[in-house]
């Protein structure tokens, strides 16, 4: 496989703010065509497309051919991932303050 077949990593896929932006927007719709998603950006399409690129390797995103237009669609199975990650911390800090709130009981 070469370097351009590769998956990216999803976490390199939600690091750039337009790039989440991106998702939020896909998220509350079926599917846009790049030129309704890049309105929201102070950038061009080609920057917009560029992200969107990204967003697809890290399997987050779909595209389909309509015409001359891509549209675009979020595909959220990814996400979970990040879910499981975040989950472990979220269990690893509540026992760390529960385990605080019984120290400063027992003081």
């Amino acid at each position: 496989m070469n370097e351009k077949n590769q998956e990216r990593d999803i976490y390199v896929g939600i690091a750039d703010p337009t790039r989440r932006k991106l998702l939020r927007l896909l998220a509350d719709v079926e599917e846009l065509p790049l030129n309704e998603l890049t309105v929201h950006f102070e950038m061009g399409r080609t920057a917009v497309s560029k992200h969107l690129a990204i967003l697809k390797e890290a399997g987050l995103v779909i595209s389909r051919k309509v015409g001359r237009e891509t549209r675009y669609r979020l595909n959220a199975a990814p996400l979970r991932e990040i879910e499981d990650w975040v989950s472990f911390y979220k269990k690893f800090w509540s026992e760390r303050i529960s385990l605080l709130n019984q120290i400063l009981e027992e003081e």
